[in-house]
């Protein structure tokens, strides 16, 4: 069963991307006049999405990596993560209406583009050349453990989530469910020749 699961997992190196992707999109919706409720949730999004990436990286893919490569970017790249960590900490204890909670976020904007960038264009092509064999089963450790680490932050996770939506996302989404639920229970309540005969 786990080497199916392997199999079927994405690369480690594809997850990795898929990490970055999240938290570059999460920066672009990022403004300085935004509503500070939108703010707060995407910089709250943002600082635990890069707690769980950085670690897993430091747990699987670095470690990985290090036994058929050494070079100056794997060496920084955990240095690079404890700075990141360090303006996490900050952004999280500094209230959104602080003068500086702007700058301290694009501040951890630059950090982690620049750290991007070095991962996107020399650590993960090496790792696709040096341990082709392993990403998947790699990536099959990321999902697991990934998910070790974000169970018991659902709460936080959510709450940064809605907060980092716009009032009129919030509003169609939540109109959209309530006609879903609407629609159910129409479709629950009519007799079973009705639904039958609808389908």
């Amino acid at each position: 069963m786990t080497s199916l699961l392997s199999q079927l997992s994405p690369s480690i190196t594809n997850m990795i991307r898929l990490d970055h992707t999240h938290v570059l999109s999460a920066f672009h919706q990022y403004e300085i006049g935004s509503p500070q409720r939108l703010k707060k949730g995407l910089a709250d999004n943002v600082c635990l999405a890069l707690e769980i990436h950085t670690q897993l990286e430091e747990e699987l893919f670095y470690p990985a990596l290090r036994v058929v490569a050494d070079n100056e970017v794997l060496r920084k790249s955990t240095p690079e993560h404890d700075e990141m960590r360090g303006l996490v900490s900050r952004l999280r204890n500094m209230p959104v209406t602080d003068p500086v909670y702007d700058d301290t976020f694009f501040e951890l904007m630059r950090h982690v583009m620049h750290h991007v960038a070095d991962e996107e264009t020399l650590l993960l092509p090496a790792a696709e050349r040096l341990i082709p064999d392993q990403l998947s089963a790699l990536g099959a450790r990321m999902a697991r453990r990934r998910v070790e680490l974000t169970a018991p932050r659902t709460p936080e996770l959510a709450s940064s989530v809605a907060r980092s939506m716009s009032t009129g996302t919030l509003v169609a989404v939540g109109s959209a469910m309530l006609a879903g639920a609407q629609l159910l229970t129409r479709h629950r309540g009519a007799p079973r020749w009705t639904r039958r005969t609808r389908a």
